[in-house]
Parts: structure tokens; sequence; C-alpha cells
């Protein structure tokens, strides 16, 4: 399996959620691409059996312009795409947090829920990220074990 985790960041937040997803998927053997949107050469979403695409939601609920300049440079809407972001909620509250993401999966139809981060990941939020990469490997036809629910001994 090939996967592209392609993000944008300007705090650093969605490049942990990032780092976090390619640890996941490294730890199962897959072939991992890692691409900072307007960064680098560019990475065709075709060759990749699922591309892991990130952004944070910026001013009250927004996708940020560099997102938007990345979906018009692929130029068609893949259907491999796994949505993830960071937000916060001290920005326009629950009904804003991560609207980013939302607006991100709906765009691309992805087969999959998004991941929502409050702002950096830790603790429950990285058993998250876990669960969420394991759920879409799970549904590509991987077999993953259990669920990490973090209390485990």
């Amino acid at each position: 399996m090939k996967c592209l985790i392609s993000y944008y960041t300007y705090s650093g937040n969605t490049e942990e959620v990032a780092e976090l997803i390619r640890e996941n998927l490294e730890r199962y053997g897959i072939d991992v691409t890692m691409n900072v949107m307007g960064l680098g050469k560019y990475e065709e979403p075709s060759e990749y059996d699922v591309v892991f695409f990130g952004s944070f939601t910026w001013d009250y609920g927004m996708v940020p312009d560099e997102i938007k300049d990345h979906i018009q440079e692929i130029g068609y809407k893949p259907d491999n795409m796994a949505i993830f972001g960071t937000g916060d909620t001290q920005f326009g509250g629950d009904e804003m947090f991560c609207r980013a993401v939302d607006k991100l999966v709906n765009f691309y139809k992805s087969k999959w829920d998004g991941l929502k981060i409050e702002q950096s990941p830790r603790g429950q939020q990285e058993i998250k990220i876990v669960n969420w990469v394991d759920t879409i490997l799970e549904d590509m036809g991987f077999i993953v074990p259990l669920r990490n629910t973090g209390t485990e001994h």
C-alpha cells in the first residue's frame, strides 16, 4: 500500500498530526510520502491508495487560501481523500470548530469521516488519530489490531 500525506500548516499543529499519521502508517510497513502543500514537488493523488489531506481551520471556519490553491492545482476530485485538520474552539466555539475539515470532506465526498483535532495533538487525541487511521486501513482491506482505547495496561 502506498499513501500520501499532504498538508499545510502555520503553527505546526497540522504538521504534528501529519507526523502521527505517518508513524501509524509506517508501523504497518506502508510506503508513505510526506508533502507540504506549496513546498516541494506536486504529488499526483491518483498514484496513491489513500491521500491523507490536512488543513487547519482559518478565520472562523474557513479553508485557508493555500489549501484552495492546492485544490486548484490538483484540478479534479480524487476519490481517495481522507481529510484531517486542526482547529480550536476559542475562535467560533463548537459551531466553527474544524469547519475546514467538514467543508473538505463534503467537497471531496470522502468515504471516511474527517479527523478533527483541537490545537496540538496530545493524550487522548493521539489515540483518536491512531483509531482514525486504523479505520481507514480496515476499510482498505488491511488487517489491523483492535482499537487502542487508552485503557490497555
